[in-house]
């Protein structure tokens, strides 16, 4: 037996289901999560995204069906479970009266490690925000605010992070800037799941993508795969003409 097939996924869903009154939100989803890796849960606005999340941290119960997290049965032992996992909203979770710094502290030692303010200056060079650090954290934009929240998710190097919807709201380059931090959460070994309604940056993170549609895994596989599921187009030349994104990028970086 190879070591592939003797580690535990990082998150299984099975036939999970879940309603709201007559709304049936989950209807079925099944679901495998590799460690180390990012995958894109890919939905429309009510797909079920942000309540199969919450399920599987334990924050709502399923009416059917069996998950685990890290090999933790999220039903049976939702304690171990919230233990190996960290999950950032849509809504930066940061005190704006703090500074960046004593944000990582506080969650430092509610977690009751040692040396908060070793592992606060350690996030902060993390994510690019050792300057800023000593900065009240109103004072942020949007792309610090989000990087901030994900180091303070990190606290405690739980193996398996969720990230709800974390770019809503962004500007273009604020985006680039949350990417790049969700790159190298994965580089160093964290499994991560992301949900997100837009599809570029499911193209530009995921190791795997699944698309949730009306309370159901519709498709799932590499970007590659999925790409097979249609025939190939007819190619024709074009000028491509650059987008308002391509634009707005090039003259902010040359601006600096």
């Amino acid at each position: 037996m190879t070591a592939a097939a003797t580690t535990p996924a990082a998150v299984r869903i099975e036939g999970l289901t879940k309603s709201f009154g007559d709304v049936h939100v989950l209807r079925g989803v099944d679901l495998t999560v590799e460690p180390g890796t990012i995958l894109a849960l890919l939905g429309s606005n009510g797909a079920g995204k942000t309540t199969l999340v919450r399920i599987l941290c334990t924050l709502l119960q399923a009416d059917a069906g069996t998950a685990a997290v890290h090999g933790h049965d999220v039903a049976a032992s939702p304690a171990e479970v919230r233990e190996s996992i960290s999950l950032t909203g849509q809504f930066a979770a940061i005190d704006e009266v703090l500074s960046g710094r004593e944000n990582l502290v506080l969650v430092a030692r509610l977690r009751h490690l040692a040396d908060p303010g070793a592992i606060a200056d350690a996030l902060l060079a993390r994510f690019a925000l050792g300057e800023a650090g000593s900065r009240r954290a109103g004072t942020y934009s949007g792309g610090m605010r989000r990087r901030l929240d994900i180091a303070m998710s990190l606290i405690g190097d739980p193996p398996v992070v969720f990230l709800d919807e974390p770019t809503t709201g962004l500007d273009p380059q604020a985006r680039i800037e949350v990417w790049q931090a969700v790159k190298e959460l994965a580089a160093a070994g964290t499994t991560v799941l992301l949900t997100t309604q837009y599809l570029d940056e499911a193209e530009q993170l995921a190791d795997r993508i699944a698309i949730l549609h009306e309370g159901v895994i519709m498709h799932s596989g590499t970007l590659a795969e999925l790409r097979r599921l249609l025939p190939p187009a007819t190619v024709e030349y074009v000028e491509k003409q650059p987008s308002l994104e391509d634009v707005f990028l090039a003259l902010t970086e040359a601006g600096r």
